[in-house]
């Protein structure tokens, strides 16, 4: 969409907006469009080209017909839009509904659904339903999809078009292309899934996104109906939970402490497997539900933990190495990060971008007269010139050839925007199915959080923004977060304590990196998830410096009784990252294939830039070097070391080493 489009539709939407008997497709033509070129035909298909474009912004454009005259006559019928079936209603929300709210919409801060919480979030604070909460310490769960292929279909499922990628069949184990039209995406067991048709096998199938083999085609040149009254929650419920099997692993004595945690030596069956126990390893048994999710995790122990059996998880695991050693191998492309390269992989905005946010930015005004420029910028994530570029666009639309009172008046002559008329763009539109989604999925992740829904909050919330969405709320049915609340709460609620009491905890923590347990004294800042893991943020008296730990890998926790130091309170507040940054990082450029490039995101990634190939290079800070190679085997193809050249030698050798181990593959499958 085009700029000069972006006024145009601006100012057909003010037009109207701002007539009650309607206007005729001549009038609109002549007074709007000012086109005289054109043939009738050409400009009718551009006419319901924009009127396409109106309704994906919530303004739907009312036909309006005289009695006894056919609504298919351009001379006669009339174009308006309705003044309030296309507003946000008025929500009026307490001060412990917008701490849960505002809890709900910054679940979604690094994913697709963020941006749409946010704009969300704006339309209520611009209508004035929304007072400003303080969130709670203890309390700050966050929301991490699955990669790319999240963004893509989230995307395909409220567009309604298919999607074709490649899948590795959990069943079978062979790898295929699929076509599905995609009714719904949730979290289940701590898994992502697709819900849809599946176009080759004439049925409804579940796929986990962690099985997804290539990036998401969207394609949109093609549309679907989903079932009436579908809803994603309800379909993956019928989905079993798989039955508890046990691996036979070979792990290096001494090593891996953390997956000895949920282990057990090998009984005499499988210690007297084909395959003896390898000298210096000991043979355990691990009990798992899902072999591609263990197989993550034992493709990151390397040449320390080798399957035995069975055989389709030594599979798993040896393509994940696989995978990532070739990947390792490929030529490097050239690094060239251009000056002042962005820190995110940010879409490229648009025109429809801008208008979108101009329609947002009038109510904005209205309802904050007098903010300074530079704030107002902030608070749309803009710079000062782009927000200067949309105002210079809003003063000079308004109605068709109007008066200088008939425009929009803004003002910004000393830095404090006023607006003086707004030509009834002040009350918000109606939320986007985005919007809702973003909103009324996050409300229903942050149930049985504890410590949240005193009152019962929570729920008065999500009914009062149910009934405000309207039909997009329910279509926002289609998508599902996972529960936020930890399965152990007892650790959760100490460190809560220790937090309001500002008092500091003594732990014993086990820490993968160095394989074993520690005892530290830590001043706790605050607590706060990625889906269901929670973190505990502190001062670390043994590193000397701000930490995150894990609650599920703290094995000891206890108050001692002496007050938190001053130096647990960093000026400017708390990072918003699961990593500190210090001066003895390493600084890694990787390489992201399409279908890891959410990793720079989600590793906070400085700089990054596009590649020829559609990859994306990265430069990222990690606080141990030797953890590199674990974290590439982990992601199996998706990421790798470019430099600095030695650490990425390393970690080629080290994905050599543990691929050795596992061939050839086992003969036989232990039952």
């Amino acid at each position: 969409m085009s700029a000069s489009r972006t006024e145009r539709l601006l100012n057909l939407l003010i037009a109207l907006l701002n007539t009650k008997y309607g206007l005729r497709r001549g009038e609109l033509r002549e007074k709007v469009y000012h086109d005289t070129t054109s043939s009738d035909d050409a400009f009718g298909r551009r006419f319901e080209r924009d009127k396409v474009e109106l309704r994906h912004f919530g303004f739907d454009v009312e036909t309006v017909t005289d009695p006894g005259w056919g609504s298919d006559d351009p001379a006669t019928t009339r174009y308006r839009i309705g003044k309030e079936s296309n507003r946000l209603p008025d929500v009026v929300l307490t001060p412990a509904e917008c701490t849960v709210l505002l809890l709900a919409a910054q679940l979604w801060e690094q994913a697709a659904l963020g941006s749409a919480a946010r704009d969300a979030v704006r339309k209520l604070q611009a209508a004035g339903g929304l007072a400003d909460a303080e969130l709670p310490p203890g309390v700050q769960p966050r929301i991490r999809p699955a990669g790319q292929a999240f963004e893509d279909l989230v995307a395909a499922v409220h567009g309604r078009h298919p999607v074709r990628f490649s899948y590795l069949a959990g069943s079978t184990g062979i790898e295929e292309e699929r076509t599905v039209e995609p009714w719904g995406l949730g979290s289940r067991f701590g898994q992502w899934y697709l819900v849809g048709y599946d176009r080759a096998r004439s049925g409804r199938r579940f796929f986990r996104l962690s099985r997804f083999t290539s990036a998401v085609e969207v394609l949109e040149k093609d549309s679907f109906t989903p079932p009436s009254s579908f809803n994603v929650r309800e379909q993956l419920a019928t989905l079993p939970e798989l039955p508890v099997q046990h691996a036979v692993v070979d792990v290096a004595r001494g090593a891996l402490l953390g997956l000895r945690k949920h282990a057990a030596p090998a009984g005499d069956a499988e210690a007297s497997a084909a395959v003896p126990p390898r000298p210096g390893f000991d043979r355990l048994t691990v009990p798992y539900r899902d072999a591609e999710t263990l197989a993550e995790e034992l493709a990151s122990y390397g040449a320390k933990a080798v399957v035995v059996a069975p055989p389709a998880l030594h599979t798993a695991v040896h393509r994940r190495l696989a995978a990532a050693a070739a990947f390792a191998a490929v030529p490097a492309p050239e690094i060239d990060f251009p000056e002042h390269a962005p820190a995110k992989r940010v879409r490229k905005r648009t025109s429809e971008d801008q208008l979108k946010r101009m329609l947002q930015l009038v109510p904005f005004l209205v309802h904050n007269q007098g903010l300074h420029i530079s704030d107002i910028a902030a608070r749309f994530g803009i710079s000062r010139k782009e927000l200067e570029d949309d105002l210079r666009i809003l003063i000079c639309s308004g109605l068709p050839e109007g008066y200088p009172d008939d425009l929009l008046d803004i003002r910004w002559d000393d830095d404090h925007v006023y607006i003086l008329e707004d030509l009834d763009l002040k009350r918000p539109v109606r939320f986007t199915v985005d919007e809702a989604c973003a909103l009324l999925t996050g409300l229903q992740a942050l149930n049985g959080l504890p410590g949240l829904d005193e009152g019962g909050a929570l729920e008065s919330v999500t009914l009062k923004l149910t009934a405000a969405a309207g039909e997009e709320g329910l279509k926002a049915a289609a998508v599902s977060g996972p529960e936020v609340a930890p399965k152990d709460s007892a650790t959760l609620d100490a460190a809560r304590e220790a937090i309001s009491a500002g008092e500091r905890l003594h732990l014993e923590y086990l820490s993968p990196q160095r394989d074993a347990v520690t005892e530290r004294d830590v001043d706790p800042l605050r607590l706060y998830s990625l889906d269901s893991t929670w973190y505990l943020e502190a001062y670390c008296h043994l590193a000397k410096g701000l930490r995150n730990f894990r609650l599920d890998r703290i094995q000891g926790l206890r108050r001692t009784g002496v007050p938190a130091g001053q130096a647990a309170a960093p000026a400017g507040g708390f990072p918003e990252k699961l990593f500190t940054p210090t001066d003895d990082d390493a600084v890694v450029v990787v390489e992201l294939t399409r279908q890891g490039a959410g990793l720079a995101d989600d590793y906070y990634a400085e700089r990054t830039a596009d590649l020829p190939s559609g990859n994306l290079l990265a430069e990222i800070r990690f606080g141990s070097a030797a953890w590199l190679p674990m974290f590439v085997a982990q992601h199996g193809g998706s990421v790798r070391v470019l430099e600095p050249r030695a650490l990425a030698e390393e970690t080629r050798a080290w994905l050599e080493a543990a691929l050795a181990r596992y061939e050839p593959a086992p003969a036989a499958r232990l039952d």
